[in-house]
């Protein structure tokens, strides 16, 4: 084949870049709702002007391709105006959790120096001095845009382009910002589509904070294929029922910490629902009873989910739990489209039954932690992303979900994973959440220690926790104490998962 010609096919053939994507999409769907935000409604046509203007915006201020935009707001359409102004010019934004202290603020920002900070008003006063120019939502922001035309400069970005800089939950640290591509954000919309048969113009429900990669992966998938989104500030009970009543929804995020209000919430209002494809993410860390009873009012399936902020929700995300169905197993489906290994820690593929670190590629990976080549070099070696999770491969081919590598309790010479605990613990129906922690031993160097909440009107006495702890478990996987604590005491990250270094810093706090 001629040199000129594979260039040619080359340009033709790749992945395009969300920008170009995102235009080409609000073309043909000019007149419908994109964005859906309270009263408001932003047609496709209303969407992509406002784009323009801003790229044309972006562009006059300086910003050019590989730079980095701050971009610290709540939910709110702007929030996606920013992302897909800013990679036309392959500017990437760096998605910063208004949640965390100044201190995290100022590190992240430092992190990626930026070359502007685009603020929502109630936030600036918080915001850690740096000297880097800013631009608040508001009147300031509108009045900027309207003082620019829709002719922007031609789209600069490349596929393997930094699209978006979202933060990690460190656990044991300062956060992490790893590097979505615009490849990867592509094929992360494509597999899901692909993997969960989720309908072209479904409607999406971004409730979850978009600095999180459930929403901003998916508001920008929705965006991609003519759907609308929901634009909301955070859980919001009464909000989130009108939505499952007036639309068609695809994937409906719920994650652990309110399903059993949402739940409450739409038998409480009877709420009649118009229609959702799959509901629910993380099951492992649900009660099952509270997955049975929200599928049966939804009459959607439950997504028996495994990602991560670095791969999206692939590699195992396959699997669904039909409606009404109280889960006694969560074995996961590998998804299509990516390869996977379980490996010892000298690298060696485990046989199966026996429990390994997953190791995954394929094309939904992110590209690195920003300014961490030394992570990157050990988190990629060999050619695989190395994720810190543990599975088992059952014969079947499906995979079984047994901890955090890091989380692995050491008592006596015995591996301890506190998933197993707790999955165990979660069987009984009173109880509503439960994190199982490493406390400092004498004797065994460290023991499970398990903080358990159970429901207002059924309380649960250490001895019955021990007793089923006793028919379920062997004698070393037992926890040596019961912690009872309300549900809303559990610390929890911005995606629902409780924060266990937090519990292990009260228990040391308390001894």
């Amino acid at each position: 084949m001629a040199t000129a010609l594979k260039a040619q096919l080359g340009a033709a053939c790749g992945i395009g870049t969300v920008g170009a994507l995102f235009g080409a999409c609000a073309e043909l769907h000019a007149g419908k709702v994109a964005i859906e935000h309270g009263e408001r409604r932003i047609s496709y046509g209303e969407l992509l002007d406002r784009v323009r203007r801003l790229t044309a915006l972006l562009a006059a201020r300086g910003l050019r391709r590989g730079d980095r935009i701050g971009l610290l707001s709540r939910n709110r359409p702007e929030y996606l105006e920013v992302e897909l102004a800013a990679a036309n010019l392959g500017v990437i934004t760096a998605c910063l959790n208004w949640r965390l202290s100044t201190r995290e603020l100022a590190y992240c920002i430092e992190l990626v120096s930026p070359k502007l900070l685009i603020v929502e008003a109630e936030l600036a006063a918080g915001l850690p001095s740096s000297g880097t120019p800013a631009l608040e939502l508001g009147p300031p922001y509108e009045n900027e845009l309207a003082r620019h035309g829709t002719r922007t400069p031609l789209p600069l970005a490349e596929p393997e382009d930094g699209l978006v800089i979202l933060y990690t939950s460190g656990t044991t640290g300062l956060p992490k910002g790893a590097v979505i591509s615009h490849r990867a954000m592509v094929m992360r919309a494509l597999v899901f589509a692909s993997e969960l048969a989720i309908a072209p113009h479904a409607t999406f429900v971004a409730w979850a904070p978009l600095f999180h990669m459930a929403s901003t992966d998916h508001a920008l998938a929705t965006l991609l294929r003519g759907g609308t989104v929901i634009v909301v500030d955070g859980f919001q009970l009464d909000v989130l029922l009108a939505a499952v009543s007036r639309h068609s929804i695809g994937w409906l995020v719920l994650i652990p910490g309110m399903v059993e209000a949402f739940v409450e919430g739409l038998k409480a209002q009877r709420t009649k629902v118009k229609g959702v494809q799959v509901c629910g993410a993380m099951a492992d860390l649900v009660p099952p009873h509270a997955i049975a009873e929200v599928t049966a009012l939804l009459n959607a399936p439950y997504l028996n989910s495994f990602g991560s902020t670095e791969t999206g929700l692939p590699p195992a995300t396959r699997s669904l739990i039909m409606p009404g169905e109280a889960p006694t197993r969560l074995s996961k489906r590998q998804n299509a489209f990516c390869e996977i290994r379980l490996v010892d820690p000298a690298d060696n593929e485990v046989a199966a039954g026996e429990p390994g670190e997953l190791a995954i590629r394929g094309p939904t990976l992110f590209s690195g932690y920003w300014q961490a080549e030394e992570t990157n070099a050990r988190d990629f070696r060999g050619g695989w992303f190395h994720m810190g999770d543990v599975f088992r491969r059952n014969e079947d081919g499906s995979l079984d979900f047994v901890d955090r590598a890091k989380y692995l309790i050491k008592s006596g010479g015995e591996n301890i994973y506190p998933a197993e605990i707790e999955r165990v613990l979660l069987t009984d129906k009173r109880v509503t959440e439960v994190a199982v922690v490493r406390a400092a031993d004498p004797k065994w160097g460290e023991v499970p220690v398990a903080f358990v909440a159970c429901r207002d009107d059924a309380p649960l006495t250490e001895i019955e926790l021990a007793d089923l702890c006793r028919r379920e478990l062997a004698g070393y996987k037992r926890p040596r104490e019961f912690r009872f604590i309300g549900f809303t005491e559990f610390p929890r990250s911005t995606s629902g998962k409780v924060q266990r270094h937090e519990l292990e810093r009260r228990l040391k706090g308390s001894a």
